[in-house]
C-alpha cells in the first residue's frame, strides 16, 4: 500500500453521479484522511447524500473512481459490511425488531455466531452509545428520538468497522440531545480510532466536532478545511452559508 493510500480512508476521483439529464455530482474529488471526522455540507437537494450513498455502492456511479481503504470499491461491495457501518438520517431502525434484533441484524448477515455471543455483542454496544442494557428488549415505537440514534449508531458499530458514515446524525434532535449526540461521536472517534464521515447542516456539529469540513456546490467540491478556513473562503455559496443571517446569530451563540 503506497503512503498516500495509508494516509487517507477514502479516495474519490472525478466522479461523475446522475440521474436522467440531470448531473448532480460533476467530476467531484474528494479525500478523506484516517482518523479525522469530516463534514460534508452544501444546499438541499445538492448531492451530499447522493455522494455518501455513492460511496458505499448503494447508487451507481457513470465515472471516476472510488477506493476505501486501498481498495477500488466497483458496482458491488464485497467485504463492505466489515469496512464500513451507517447510521441513515431516521435511524432506519427496523420496526418488527427489537433493539436487540436491529444491534444483531448485521451479525447474524454477516458472522456464525452464537446467540450468546451476539446477545453480548449487543449490551456492550448499547452500553457504548449511553443505553442501558434494559433498553435491549424495547421496540423502536418506544424509543425517544435520541434514543433511536443511539441504537442506530451501536448497530452501525456491530462489526467494528473502521469507517463509520453518518447521513444527518443531529437532524430532528433537540439542542441539548443533539449536543450530547455530537460529543458521543467526538469520543467514540478518539476512543476506537474512527474515521468519521458526517453529512449535516449543523453548523453546531461542523464547529465542535468536525476535523475539516468539505463544501460542496455546483457539484463538486468546492472548499475543505478546518472551519476557520471555510470561514474565509471566498467561494460564493460558502460565503453565503457561512456568513448569512443564520450562520451568523447561531455562530453569535456559540462564543
Amino acid at each position: 500500500m503506497s503512503e498516500s493510500q495509508e494516509q487517507f480512508a477514502i479516495r474519490v476521483r472525478d466522479l461523475v453521479v446522475g440521474f436522467g439529464r440531470q448531473t448532480v455530482l460533476d467530476h467531484l474529488s474528494l479525500d478523506v484522511r484516517r482518523g479525522e471526522i469530516l463534514g460534508l455540507v452544501g444546499a438541499s437537494g445538492g448531492g451530499k447524500s447522493v455522494l455518501m450513498r455513492t460511496i458505499i455502492g448503494l447508487i451507481p456511479r457513470q465515472g471516476g473512481t472510488i477506493e476505501v481503504v486501498g481498495r477500488p470499491i466497483g458496482g458491488r461491495t464485497e467485504g463492505a459490511a466489515t469496512t464500513w457501518g451507517i447510521l441513515f438520517q431516521q435511524g432506519a431502525l427496523f420496526s418488527s425488531l427489537t433493539v436487540r434484533q436491529n444491534i444483531q441484524f448485521p451479525l447474524r448477515e454477516n458472522l456464525v455466531l452464537s446467540q450468546e455471543l451476539m446477545d453480548e455483542i449487543a449490551i456492550a454496544k448499547l452500553e457504548m452509545v449511553g443505553l442501558r442494557a434494559q433498553d435491549a428488549d424495547k421496540y423502536p415505537a418506544e424509543l425517544s428520538g435520541g434514543m433511536t440514534k443511539r441504537v442506530a449508531l451501536a448497530r452501525a458499530l456491530a462489526l467494528d468497522p473502521p469507517i463509520l458514515f453518518l447521513d444527518e446524525p443531529t437532524s430532528g434532535l433537540d439542542p441539548i440531545a443533539a449536543g450530547d449526540f455530537d460529543a458521543l461521536i467526538g469520543t467514540l472517534q478518539k476512543t476506537l480510532g474512527l474515521t468519521v464521515f458526517m453529512v449535516t447542516h449543523d453548523l453546531a456539529s461542523l464547529t465542535t466536532v468536525c476535523d475539516r469540513v468539505a463544501a460542496l456546490a455546483d457539484g463538486k467540491i468546492v472548499a475543505i478545511g478546518p472551519m476557520r478556513e471555510l470561514l474565509q473562503s471566498e467561494h460564493p455559496w460558502v460565503r453565503a452559508y457561512f456568513h448569512g443571517k443564520r450562520s451568523q446569530m447561531l455562530q453569535h451563540e456559540m462564543r
